[in-house]
């Protein structure tokens, strides 16, 4: 079937909405999705200029949600009408998956990031020609067709515009806390970054107990909207510095935890520095720039830990909804960092992304959608 998507044809080309764009047919796992909205996501940004690469051209979004149209003949958990939150696609048989770690599928790359459906056939094609997927799913685009375990069901009554990036940003960040580091009431987190995945990774230190949830970043606006949100204090780093300003913050110690979002050199290595003895920095920021690490002196003479997180270590269909319970007993207010944007508007709406101008943009696929129904 003919659809409209919004395709980037090379690296650093701006997105190209064209309605010439043929969807691949509906398999026997599969749901046919009526796209909603659709958050952008830095990793949408990261495979547009060329920072990683699945091919071109290809149709990014992986933030997702919309209503389901059709679905195969072996689909067992979905029907028409259902509302949905895409994200990752794991296999479900692989040792990580059947062990309860998605985003340690086996088959992770292959399924999210080789430009193709699992099986190798292309999601999309132009003009007879293939055209690259992201996460098997490919939200900027009216109609999607994805696997019954892409999916996440959610309440009706809830507003599908605001619930897209709940399947990358929101889960990224919170999952990085809730699921990986799992701190203590009590014990203290740093976060790096007041973007939505930092932001959600500070209210998600503020639902775990935390006693300090320190935001840094560079822009006071943003940090204003860090305290509103779960930040007990805020650094800005351009004021002076911010290792010295955290130890300040913490008895002279550091914190237990630290997450960078941003992906800067200097910022990542200073997210290593502000840790207490025994602390863990938690690095998941998609970036090109690398680090320079002395594993004795920066790491084993404290104890400290550096990581690596993929998506939050979340289980989607666990995760997502529980971060809307969260939600709606007023705990994690991601709506406030997201603002809508007319599905014309995508490369207006990428580049406030990328300058900070709007923290979480929102594409509004469906015009006529009315939330609620």
């Amino acid at each position: 079937m003919k659809i409209t998507a919004a395709v980037v044809d090379q690296k650093n080309a701006d997105f190209a909405i064209r309605d010439d764009v043929d969807l691949a047919d509906l398999g026997p796992d599969d749901l046919q999705v009526h796209m909603v909205a659709s958050g952008i996501c830095h990793s949408d940004e990261a495979l547009r200029i060329g920072d990683a690469v699945i091919d071109y051209p290809i149709v990014l979004g992986h933030e997702g949600a919309g209503i389901v149209e059709k679905v195969g003949p072996e689909v067992t958990q979905f029907k028409p009408g259902d509302h949905v939150v895409l994200s990752f696609y794991a296999c479900g048989n692989c040792k990580s998956c059947l062990r309860g770690i998605p985003t340690q599928c086996e088959n992770y790359a292959k399924n999210n990031l080789s430009g193709t459906r699992p099986d190798g056939s292309a999601h999309f094609t132009e003009n007879g020609h293939p055209v690259a997927d992201m996460f098997d799913q490919s939200s900027f685009t009216t109609t999607t067709v994805v696997r019954e375990r892409n999916a996440v069901k959610v309440d009706k009554a809830l507003d599908l515009r605001m619930l897209g990036p709940l399947g990358c940003g929101y889960v990224t960040g919170s999952g990085t806390v809730l699921n990986t580091l799992k701190p203590r009431p009590g014990q203290t987190i740093a976060v790096f970054g007041t973007g939505a995945v930092g932001l959600a990774a500070m209210m998600a230190g503020r639902i775990s107990g935390c006693t300090k949830v320190i935001g840094i970043d560079i822009v006071d606006a943003r940090l204003d909207l860090a305290k509103e949100l779960g930040a007990t204090d805020v650094i800005n780093s351009q004021n002076g510095n911010v290792v010295q300003a955290v130890k300040d913050l913490t008895g002279g110690y550091g914190v237990d935890f630290a997450v960078d979002t941003t992906g800067v050199t200097s910022v990542m290595e200073d997210s290593i520095k502000v840790l207490a003895q025994g602390g863990t920095s938690a690095a998941i920021a998609v970036t090109p720039n690398h680090i320079d690490v002395d594993t004795w002196n920066d790491l084993c003479v404290d104890d400290k830990k550096l990581i690596g997180v993929n998506m939050g270590d979340s289980i989607p269909q666990v995760d997502i909804p529980r971060l809307i319970d969260f939600y709606k007993m007023g705990m994690f207010d991601f709506d406030k960092t997201e603002k809508f944007y007319k599905f014309s508007e995508i490369n207006e709406a990428n580049a406030d992304s990328r300058s900070g101008k709007t923290i979480k943009p929102v594409l509004i696929i469906d015009p006529a959608y009315v939330p609620g129904k």
